[in-house]
């Protein structure tokens, strides 16, 4: 069955190195519900920058991607936005 939207989900980490783990666990914890995961993350000097930005395509019907976004956005140093492409 086709997807009637495609559900994008960008997620800002500042202090990477302080909050991955916590971001690590929602994505696991939500991880049948996503489709493609692709990680940024900012360079300084040959050095891993403290700061990223993942986005996930997300399978599945809107309450779980709002339970999703919601979980992500109570983690501290982490900003969720969204988008969403109606196909109907």
């Amino acid at each position: 069955m086709a997807q009637t939207k495609h559900l994008i989900c960008g997620i800002h980490i500042t202090e990477r190195l302080q909050h991955a783990l916590h971001v690590q666990e929602v994505l696991t914890e939500f991880g049948k519900n996503i489709k493609t995961r692709v990680g940024l993350h900012e360079v300084a000097d040959r050095e891993q920058g403290p700061n990223g930005i993942l986005l996930i395509e997300f399978v599945g019907n809107d309450n779980t991607f709002n339970e999703f976004t919601q979980k992500l956005g109570n983690i501290t140093g982490v900003e969720v936005q969204q988008m969403i492409f109606d196909h109907s």
